[in-house]
C-alpha cells in the first residue's frame, strides 16, 4: 500500500511554570498543541475555576507518537514522574489512515510511551487527544484513501483510532474531535480554523482546553469568565457549553477503558429503609454519607434505616488504590417511619409496644433474657434481662417479628407482632 505523507506542523515553543499541590499535567504532542499555548490556556481555565495546575509540555512541530517514543525530551519529562495526567497527541493525519497501516505504524509507538508512562508513573492516567479533521479532508492523501478527502470521513477516522488507542492502552480518551464536528454543527458562522485549515483558531484551542477541562476534573467550565484573548464572550459561552457537554454527557464513552473511578449507585426502599447497590466502576473503597448524621459507611452494598421523615442527600464516593475519586448524589425522600405496632399474636403474659425506636414490655414473670428473630427466623436482637429492665433501644423496620422470652423458673413465653407504618 501506498505510504502516506505526513505533513509537518510548524514549532511553537512554550514555557512552563507551575505551583505546588496541583494537579500535574504533562502534554506531549506537536504544534496542534503548541499553537495558541494550549496547555497554559488549560491553566488558565482551571484557575478561573479554582482549580490550580502544574503543567509542562514537549510539542515539536509535526512530531508523530514513533518521534515522541525516543526524543529525549519527551523521555526526560515522562521520566521525571508524579504526574497526575499526561496527555499525548499524535501528528494531525496518522491516525487518520487506513487501519491496518495505523496498526503496524502507529499504534506500536503508542504502546511504547504508554508503557513508559506507566514505568515512571504508575498512578497517572494517559489521556489521549483526540485531534479534529481538516477543514475539507485530507487532499494530500485523498486519491489514495478517499475515506478521508472530506472533513466528515477523516474525523470518523480520528475518533476511530483515537478510541481504539484508548481501548488498547487501557486509557482515557479527550473528545477533542467530537467536540469540534459538534460545534461546527451548531454555529457554523464561528470560524474554528486558520487559513491553512489545519491549525486552531484561538477558538479552536479554547475549544480544546474547556475539553480538557471537563476530561480532566470530570465537571463544566460553563459560566467561566476566562474566554483565552480575543474570543468574543458569545463564542465563548458557546465553545465552553457544546465543549463541556460533549464530554460530561457521555463520560463513561471517554473514560471506560481508563483507571479513573466511576461513583453510582441504584436503591431500593421500603418505608424508612433503603437497600443501596454499588454500581461503581475501577474503583476499590467506597465510602458512603448517608445525609442523616449518621457515621460513614465503607460497605460495598449498605443497608441504612432513617428514623425520621425528610429528603436526605445520599453521597457514594468510590476510590482506587492510586487515591482517585469520584462522587454520585441521589436524594432519599421518607416520607414514614415506622411508630405503630399491632398484636398478631400475644401470650397473656406479655404486653409489648414498639414506637420511635424503643421496644417496651410488660409482665408479671421474673424475665431471663430475649431473643428477637425477624420474619426469615434470623436473629435481630438477644440479650440479658437485669432486674427490672424492661424496654431495649432497637431500629427496626416495617415487618413481622417473634420474640421468645425466657423466664428464670425456666417457662418459655412467645409472642409475634408487626411493625406497621
Amino acid at each position: 500500500m501506498k505510504q502516506f505523507s505526513l505533513v509537518l506542523a510548524f514549532f511553537t515553543f512554550w514555557a512552563y511554570s507551575g505551583h505546588s499541590q496541583q494537579t500535574k499535567v504533562l502534554f506531549i504532542g506537536n504544534s496542534y498543541t503548541g499553537v495558541n499555548d494550549l496547555p497554559n490556556m488549560f491553566k488558565n481555565l482551571a484557575l478561573s475555576m479554582g482549580d490550580s495546575v502544574t503543567i509542562d509540555s514537549n510539542t515539536p512541530g509535526g512530531f508523530t507518537f514513533n518521534q515522541h517514543s525516543t526524543n529525549a525530551t519527551t523521555l526526560q519529562k515522562i521520566q521525571q514522574g508524579n504526574w497526575d495526567f499526561i496527555i499525548v497527541q499524535g501528528q494531525s493525519q496518522e491516525p487518520a489512515f487506513p487501519p491496518s497501516q495505523v496498526s503496524t505504524q502507529t499504534y506500536p509507538f503508542v504502546k511504547k510511551l504508554d508503557s513508559l508512562i506507566q514505568v515512571y508513573n504508575p498512578c497517572a492516567e494517559t489521556v489521549f487527544y483526540m485531534t479534529w479533521g481538516r477543514k475539507n479532508g485530507d487532499a494530500s492523501n485523498c486519491a489514495s484513501y478517499p475515506v478521508i478527502c472530506t472533513y466528515e470521513g477523516m474525523q470518523q477516522r480520528l475518533r476511530e483510532s483515537y478510541l481504539e488507542m484508548s481501548q488498547n492502552n487501557q486509557a482515557t480518551c479527550a473528545p477533542v474531535g467530537v467536540a469540534w464536528r459538534n460545534f461546527r454543527n451548531l454555529y457554523p458562522t464561528t470560524e474554528l480554523y486558520q487559513s491553512d485549515e489545519s491549525h486552531p483558531l484561538e477558538e479552536g484551542t479554547y475549544l480544546a482546553a474547556c475539553v480538557f477541562y471537563a476530561t480532566i476534573f470530570r465537571k463544566s467550565c460553563q459560566g467561566t469568565p476566562y474566554m483565552g484573548t480575543g474570543i468574543t464572550n458569545s463564542d465563548g459561552f458557546n465553545i465552553q457549553t457544546v465543549a463541556c457537554a460533549t464530554v460530561l454527557d457521555s463520560l463513561e464513552n471517554w473514560q471506560q477503558y481508563g483507571s479513573l473511578p466511576a461513583a453510582r449507585f441504584t436503591f431500593a426502599q421500603t418505608a424508612n429503609q433503603v437497600n443501596f447497590t454499588n454500581q461503581s466502576l475501577r474503583a476499590t473503597q467506597y465510602s458512603w454519607n448517608f445525609g442523616d448524621g449518621s457515621a460513614l459507611s465503607t460497605q460495598n452494598n449498605p443497608q441504612h434505616t432513617y428514623t425520621s421523615t425528610g429528603q436526605y442527600i445520599v453521597t457514594l464516593t468510590a476510590l482506587t488504590a492510586c487515591g482517585d475519586s469520584n462522587k454520585f448524589t441521589d436524594t432519599i425522600s421518607v416520607s414514614a417511619v415506622p411508630n405503630g405496632i399491632n398484636e398478631l399474636e400475644n401470650d397473656p403474659g406479655i404486653q409489648i409496644h414498639y414506637q420511635q425506636g424503643l421496644l417496651k414490655w410488660a409482665t408479671t414473670q421474673n424475665l431471663k433474657d430475649i431473643t428477637l428473630y425477624d420474619a426469615e427466623g434470623k436473629i435481630v436482637y438477644q440479650n440479658a434481662i437485669s432486674q427490672g429492665i424492661q424496654e431495649a433501644r432497637l431500629s427496626l423496620t416495617t415487618g413481622i417479628y417473634w420474640v421468645r422470652f425466657n423466664t428464670k423458673s425456666g417457662q418459655i413465653i412467645k409472642s409475634r407482632f408487626a411493625i406497621v407504618q
